[in-house]
């Protein structure tokens, strides 16, 4: 039975017709319908036939929603470092949905986050859609508690683009940044340093999360309104 096959006899047709709203931008036919439990399974007994992983690693760009999560998953798996990198070096550019980027980091990055950076600059300055939104998706997961830096916000803030999954990224690691790092992070609420989307939408998120005081609440508001933003 091929990965494909699998994959098919693991379909699940209510939960097709569940995620189809959730990623409008793949096609019905191109999704085929499996629980993201099922397929980390999947990922799991694939990583037992390290040929059949790789082969199936190699082949790119892959046809269904699902075996690019598959991809996704196993690359989040992978315990070499420099091969963590490599395989998403391969796999970013064909990455169509935020559900792809948005799995948690292979858990060697944490332990080499000196030398991601240069690849998140990297990915942070690509043309493409998903790349960038992964690479701030690093800089939120790996960089906004003890080895945050003031100028990784700065990043984010520089990343210029009209694309809606970029933007929502961006709102959504500030948010999380006045979480964590109010103090550094508020300045560019305050200084109009962010276009107007992404300014509106981060107070929206951060109002909505409960790791923001009712204090900070309450002054996050008074920032909420149209403006231009600083060139």
């Amino acid at each position: 039975m091929t990965i494909r096959q699998k994959l098919f006899s693991l379909q699940d047709i209510e939960y097709k017709n569940f995620i189809r709203p959730i990623i409008p931008n793949i096609s019905e036919e191109n999704i085929i319908g499996i629980r993201v439990p099922v397929l980390r399974g999947v990922a799991k007994t694939l990583c037992k036939n390290e040929d059949e992983k790789n082969a199936f690693l190699k082949d790119l760009p892959h046809k269904y929603f699902e075996e690019n999560m598959l991809h996704a998953l196993l690359i989040t798996l992978e315990k070499d470092f420099e091969r963590a990198l490599s395989l998403l070096d391969a796999f970013l550019p064909h990455a169509d949905s935020w559900a792809l980027t948005d799995q948690k980091s292979p858990a060697i990055f944490k332990k080499r986050k000196k030398e991601l950076l240069p690849y998140i600059d990297k990915w942070i300055s690509s043309k493409k859609t998903y790349s960038v939104r992964y690479a701030i998706h690093l800089l939120m997961q790996q960089f906004l508690d003890d080895d945050f830096n003031p100028s990784y916000l700065e990043k984010v803030a520089a990343v210029e683009s009209d694309e809606y999954y970029v933007n929502m990224m961006r709102a959504w690691y500030f948010a999380t940044a006045l979480s964590k790092q109010y103090k550094a992070t508020i300045a560019y609420l305050e200084e109009r340093r962010l276009d107007e989307w992404t300014h509106n939408k981060t107070i929206q998120k951060a109002i909505e999360s409960r790791r923001i005081t009712n204090e900070q609440k309450i002054y996050l508001r008074t920032l909420k309104k149209t403006y231009k933003a600083r060139q």
